[in-house]
């Protein structure tokens, strides 16, 4: 079985402990039925609160980052018809890396149903390992923006 290492999507040997492109620590999947997300929410101040799953989607859709960055397990509830996401600060979800382009991606809310638009970037928005101009999302999508994956829940 091959590992994918979980920052730059590189496939390894499975003896492999570390990416032979990036030199990054590779983590086995655990075994079917005991996945778990740890997630949290950043305050005001910096510090890492806690949150459950359901309660980030119980208001409905949210996005938490699995992989990328050292943020894994951060999560962004979906408020509002548009959300930007990119490398520029003021981005609604700010991934601070060169892969990502500084207007990466939008969300829009189109007739109740979320869709993650490409903004041009130099390095493409993947939903589910396919390369997207515009896709309409659905739970349990799994979005790549740079060296970021994310996952998309919701009710």
């Amino acid at each position: 079985m091959a590992i994918h290492c979980p920052e730059c999507g590189f496939v390894n040997d499975e003896a492999a402990n570390y990416c032979q492109k990036c030199g990054s620590a590779l983590t086995r999947p655990e075994p079917a039925g005991e996945e778990t997300t740890a997630t949290y929410r950043v305050g005001e101040t910096g510090e890492l609160i806690p949150v459950e799953l359901d309660d980030v989607v119980a208001e409905g859709a949210a996005l938490v980052i699995r992989s990328g960055g050292g943020r894994t397990g951060e999560s962004f509830p979906l408020q509002g018809d548009r959300l930007t996401i990119g490398r520029r600060p003021d981005a609604g979800i700010f991934l601070d890396d060169i892969t990502v382009s500084r207007d990466h991606a939008v969300l829009v809310q189109r007739s109740g149903d979320y869709y993650l638009d490409d903004c041009g970037s130099l390095n493409g928005t993947y939903v589910n390992r396919s390369r997207i101009e515009s896709h309409r999302l659905e739970d349990g999508d799994e979005l790549q923006i740079g060296k970021y994956k994310l996952t998309f829940l919701s009710r």
